[in-house]
C-alpha cells in the first residue's frame, strides 16, 4: 500500500470537512441575520421586542457557532495525528512485527515467542486451520525462549500451507494453568488507517492493530 497516499487522502477529507463547516457556519449566520432584519421590521410598533431578548438570540447563535468551530479543530487535530502515525508506520513496512495474529504458513519455519505461565512445567503448542479443526498439538520446552515452528502435522508429516492459529497451554501435570495465543513474527507489507487505529497487514493477509504488535526487527533469513 502506499502510505503517501493514504496520509494525502485523509487530510484531503480533513480539509473538506473543515472547509464545509465553515461554509456551514457562514451560510446559517446569513440566514439567522435576515430572519432577525425580518422580525424588526415587522415587529408591533406599540408592542416592541425587548432588545434584551436579541441579545439571548445573539449569544445563544454565538454559543452553537463556537462550539461548531470547537468540533471542527478537534476534527482537524484527529486528522493530523492520523498523518503522523501512518507516516511513523510507513517505517515498520518491510520490517518483522511480533504480535498473537494467525500465522500464515508456507512451508518454511516461523518463529513463535511462547510464554509460559508461572507454575507451568509442561507446555504444548495447540495449532487448528483456518476452520477450527485440530491439526497438531506439539509438545515445547517450558521456556520463552523464541521457537521454531516447523509446521508438523500430529502424525508428524509437513501441513499444507495455509492459515493456523497457535495457542500455547500451560500445564502443571495434566492440569491446564492457562491456554493464550503465541506471538510469532511476520513481515509488515501494508499499513492502513482505521477507526481503532492503524491497522498492519502481515505477510500471508492476517491484519493486527499497531497497538498489539510487542516487538519490532529487521528481517530475519
Amino acid at each position: 500500500m502506499d502510505v503517501t497516499s493514504a496520509t494525502s487522502a485523509t487530510a484531503t477529507t480533513a480539509t473538506a470537512s473543515a472547509s464545509a463547516g465553515a461554509t456551514a457556519i457562514s451560510s446559517d449566520f446569513n440566514t439567522f441575520l435576515r430572519m432577525l432584519t425580518v422580525q424588526m421590521q415587522n415587529q408591533d410598533p406599540l408592542n416592541p421586542i425587548d432588545s434584551a431578548d436579541y441579545a439571548v438570540q445573539l449569544a445563544t447563535f454565538s454559543g452553537v457557532e463556537q462550539q461548531v468551530k470547537t468540533n471542527q479543530l478537534l476534527a482537524d487535530m484527529q486528522g493530523k495525528f492520523q498523518q503522523l502515525g501512518m507516516a511513523e508506520m510507513a517505517s515498520w513496512i518491510g520490517k518483522e512485527a511480533r504480535s498473537a495474529a494467525p500465522v500464515s504458513y508456507d512451508g518454511s519455519p516461523v518463529t513463535l515467542s511462547p510464554n509460559p505461565a508461572v507454575g507451568a512445567n509442561r507446555a504444548v503448542l495447540v495449532v487448528k486451520d483456518a476452520q477450527g479443526n485440530l491439526v497438531s498439538r506439539e509438545e515445547i520446552p517450558v521456556s520463552a525462549q523464541p521457537y521454531q515452528w516447523l509446521g508438523a502435522g500430529i502424525d508428524g508429516s509437513p501441513l499444507p500451507a495455509g492459515t493456523y492459529s497457535i495457542e500455547l497451554e500451560s500445564l502443571n501435570g495434566e492440569t491446564v494453568i492457562s491456554s493464550l495465543p503465541v506471538e510469532h513474527y511476520a513481515r509488515v507489507i501494508e499499513a492502513r488507517g482505521g477507526t481503532g487505529g492503524t491497522v498492519l497487514v502481515l505477510e500471508g493477509g492476517a491484519e493486527v492493530l499497531a497497538s498489539d504488535v510487542t516487538a519490532l526487527r529487521e528481517p530475519q533469513g
